[in-house]
């Protein structure tokens, strides 16, 4: 079963293997009284503020997916973009806890140190994507290294 709900918030329930009569469990609800059996599966409550970013981020990328570039400079250039949003996440967090005067200074260093940790690893990443995306620009044509050297500055 799969049910979507799109009014605040998506639901989506995905039933488990099928429940004999014995794995049945039955749980009496307080208010009302009644016993409902307990449908074994999982079941996940995406909020509509979680659906708008995803539809955000497919359009943010639909530059991307229009240029008519080769697919692994299309990938190169969507990763180059999301390491960008997060080394900005990162140094927002660290302006955050530089401007947090309910952490001591221990406090305030452990995690700057930690966020610090992080954002290198990131920039480690965006230089290795971004010469990955200098040598597959090599072999293409004039026009379509302009493109994608002016997709990934966005």
């Amino acid at each position: 079963m799969l049910s979507f709900n799109t009014n605040l918030a998506a639901s989506v329930s995905i039933p488990a293997a099928q429940a004999t009569k014995d794995d049945a469990v039955k749980e009496k609800d307080d208010v009302t009284g009644v016993a409902e059996v307990a449908k074994p599966g999982v079941s996940v409550t995406i909020s509509g503020a979680a659906m708008k970013a995803a539809a955000a981020q497919k359009t943010s990328n639909n530059d991307i997916d229009d240029s008519g570039l080769a697919d692994n400079v299309k990938q190169l250039l969507k990763m180059i973009r999301d390491i960008k949003k997060q080394i900005a996440e990162k140094q927002a967090e660290m302006a955050a806890v530089m401007a947090d005067k309910n952490l001591s200074p221990e406090q305030a260093r452990a995690r700057l140190a930690g966020l610090q940790s992080a954002l290198s690893g990131l920039q480690a990443g965006l230089t290795s994507a971004q010469a990955s995306l200098a040598k597959a620009m090599k072999d293409m044509s004039a026009g379509d290294a302009i493109k994608a050297s002016g997709l990934a500055m966005k």
